[in-house]
């Protein structure tokens, strides 16, 4: 059971001088969170993690008891309970600091420390698990029915569906000891993609020598000149080239690791494996890529408009982010992010705007890129603490006003469920977490359309809504897609290498973005610097998320009345449900085909929108 969440450059007077990121000693408190609602400082964590040292080896008290009686199964329950929230507001802590600097040196040794303490208890208490499934199936309902063991009754029937899969003491033990060292992929990605490789200095529109990063990078690729953008673009992917072997060695060794574990455990494969925890059916991902490949016209149609609009002989990858309008220069400042986010996100009803106000003016959020910080953004929550966003914000960067929305309804989702389910029944699975971030950004998207009478405004945001779509629901499905075959090819005995893994991913680039696109060869190194595929089977929850989102948002808009409850319910049930099932209490069937579908027509009334209106 053991849970725990887991260049500088100068010329003298020629050039002014390079803006490089800043250090975070550099930049203003308040635009960093507040850690102090998990911890005071360091030392508050240390004396937390010692009592942890000194209660974890309790486990081995109730070894050889959990079958005498649902009052002793209860007692042990209660046990990991109060160890578990102290381990997640350890690891907690330890991961936000980690994602401050992942240089650092103290940062860096606190999440080593807590990893390796995370090793031993999982040594510790890996007898828990096999002792309980080893309850005879009598008695088990005989427990579930005990008054005693009410508030725990989702916990274990959920974890009686594992009995297949639940290996042998001595077993289990050898695993929970080898997770640390089979987890080392993404570890290893992100060193070196966050630390060790640099990107060198560009100029930018102003002639002015930047510093080029991951976020500098979505910068440069909505810059009107076609040549800025190309020159960020080749000299980005220069750098993956210089890697390339090392990250395809650890991206094979995360798809091995994947297969060995379904293996241990009696998986029929790896995808499998992934979508049992949350009972989804293969059949969903399998629809998921079926019905958006039988959609990939408009898609296409889409590419001729956008090389049509801007007056490109050709489209390559790096033209497919610029804004379709040419004349508006958005630029928008976190604060009046924070304005727009909240008057979108009204239909949801007072409580849940206040709430979200003060978080933003509470510091909830970790505003900047700063140097080490770790890129791209998430929300991160525990039980015992507000949620946090970390964001890598640019004022030129319009989307990064959907990214945090998108993460601020991560966060709600939390905010919501930690005060509606017991610790044990509210931690959401991701399938049903980006439903309610998407959510969040089709609200805005209707809010931003809703205000604005100006032609070129409502084209830029048409725009906008379509690459949403286009990059959260088709371009998730088919990184979905890369995952399903390579873990196939992995399982079918074929060799991960860095030819292979281009050869697959460059097939999944033609077939998707058809004719209209040209490919550029080094962009089949894209499948190296996903930071999902290096976790795989994630992905494809944003695309059944968006279509999930879509159909909810429409209701809420539609009857703020009515459908605002049915709404907020389904973030406060948490994990307390399967998410299918939280899903249809909602409305939604998942099951079907039909609101990947529904999704994908209104990609298609969009671009036919758009075209009408360029």
């Amino acid at each position: 059971m053991l849970l725990f969440m887991l260049y500088h450059a100068h010329d003298e007077a020629v050039k002014p001088a390079a803006k490089t990121i800043p250090k975070r000693s550099e930049i203003a408190v308040s635009d960093t969170w507040d850690l102090s609602h998990l911890y005071a400082g360091d030392e508050a964590w240390n004396a937390d993690f010692a009592k942890y040292e000194k209660l974890y080896p309790r486990y081995l008290e109730f070894k050889g008891t959990l079958t005498t009686s649902a009052q002793r199964l209860k007692e042990c329950l209660e046990f990991d309970r109060e160890l578990d929230l102290l381990v997640e507001k350890l690891g907690h802590y330890a991961s936000l600091r980690g994602s401050e600097d992942s240089s650092d040196n103290a940062n860096l040794s606190r999440e080593a420390r807590f990893m390796h303490l995370m090793t031993l208890a999982a040594e510790t208490a890996s007898f828990l698990t096999p002792e309980l499934q080893s309850i005879p199936d009598a008695t088990f309902e005989e427990f579930l029915q005990s008054p005693l063991l009410a508030e725990w009754n989702i916990k274990l029937t959920r974890l009686r569906r594992f009995k297949p899969h639940v290996l042998s003491e001595k077993e289990e033990r050898l695993m929970a000891m080898a997770s640390l060292p089979l987890g080392a992929s993404h570890e290893a990605f992100s060193q070196l993609t966050n630390v060790d490789m640099s990107f060198g200095l560009i100029k930018n529109e102003r002639g002015e020598e930047v510093e080029l990063s991951h976020g500098a990078f979505s910068s440069f690729l909505v810059k009107r000149d076609p040549k800025l953008r190309r020159e960020a673009f080749h000299q980005y992917y220069q750098e993956f080239d210089s890697h390339k072997y090392t990250l395809t060695a650890t991206l094979a060794h995360s798809v091995k690791t994947g297969v060995f574990n379904a293996k241990a455990r009696n998986y029929p494969s790896a995808r499998e494996a992934a979508l049992f925890g949350d009972n989804i059916p293969v059949s969903v991902y399998d629809n998921l890529i079926a019905t958006v490949k039988k959609n990939l016209g408009t898609l296409h149609e889409y590419y001729d408009l956008r090389k049509k609009v801007l007056g490109l002989a050709d489209l390559h990858f790096y033209d497919t982010y610029v804004p379709m309008v040419g004349n508006i220069e958005v630029h928008t400042s976190f604060d009046q992010a924070c304005e727009k986010i909240l008057s979108s996100l009204a239909p949801l009803g007072a409580e849940y705007c206040q709430v979200l106000g003060d978080g933003f003016a509470n510091r909830w959020v970790d505003r900047y890129e700063t140097k080490g910080k770790r890129s791209g953004a998430f929300s991160s929550s525990s039980y015992s603490s507000p949620p946090y966003m970390l964001m890598n914000y640019k004022e030129d960067v319009f989307s990064d006003v959907y990214t945090l929305t998108h993460e601020a309804g991560h966060s709600m989702h939390s905010w919501f469920s930690q005060r509606n389910q017991k610790f044990q029944d509210y931690n959401y699975p991701i399938f049903l977490a980006e439903v309610a971030s998407t959510f969040n950004e089709e609200l805005l998207t209707h809010h931003l359309l809703q205000t604005t009478g100006d032609k070129n405004m409502r084209a830029y945001i048409l725009n906008r809504q379509i690459d949403d779509i286009r990059a959260t629901l088709i371009r998730q499905t088919m990184f979905a897609e890369f995952e399903k075959l390579t873990h196939e090819m992995e399982e079918s005995g074929e060799p991960l290498t860095l030819e292979s893994f281009r050869a697959v991913y460059r097939k999944l680039l033609d077939e998707y973005h058809g004719k209209g696109l040209v490919i550029d060869d080094v962009l089949e190194l894209e499948c190296l610097r996903i930071p999902h595929f290096y976790g795989a089977f994630y992905v494809y929850k944003y695309a059944t998320g968006i279509s999930a989102s879509l159909a909810l948002s429409e209701g809420v808009l539609q009857n703020p009345a009515a459908n605002r409850e049915p709404y907020l319910n389904f973030l406060k049930s948490g994990g307390s449900k399967f998410p299918l099932d939280t899903l249809r209490l909602a409305g939604v069937n998942m099951s079907s085909p039909a609101p990947i579908q529904s999704a994908l027509d209104l990609f298609k009334r969009r671009v036919k929108e758009l075209a009408e209106l360029l």
